[in-house]
């Protein structure tokens, strides 16, 4: 599956469904999701640490790292996918009143 043939809500579901499956939506409380999310993220950013941006680029594109990364920004998704499970938050809804926001605060130049 890639981007352009999943869906957030198949997405939902097979996080949900890997959960159920391993009895692990008892430990998965708000506080521990979000606290996990903010912990991936920070193993994400380990990779860039002290890096220039120019850098930061090269390492990104850099096929060794790539796959780490990507496994990095993965585990920032699924836990931000399980928070809107479990928070009962529709994700598509929630980013577009977040672009409209955006689109006022940040207007075109």
């Amino acid at each position: 599956m890639n981007d352009d043939q999943a869906t957030l809500q198949s997405l939902k579901d097979q996080i949900r469904a890997f959960s159920v499956e391993r009895d692990w939506l008892q430990f998965h409380t708000l506080k521990n999701i979000s606290m996990s999310i903010s912990i991936e993220a920070a193993e994400l950013m380990e990779h860039f640490q002290w890096t220039t941006p120019e850098e930061s680029n090269r390492i990104a594109k850099d096929p060794s790292q790539k796959m780490e990364i990507s496994d990095e920004l993965a585990d920032v998704v699924i836990y931000s996918i399980q928070f809107a499970n479990q928070a009962g938050i529709d994700l598509s809804s929630a980013i577009a009143r977040k672009m409209e926001i955006n689109a006022k605060k940040y207007p075109k130049c």
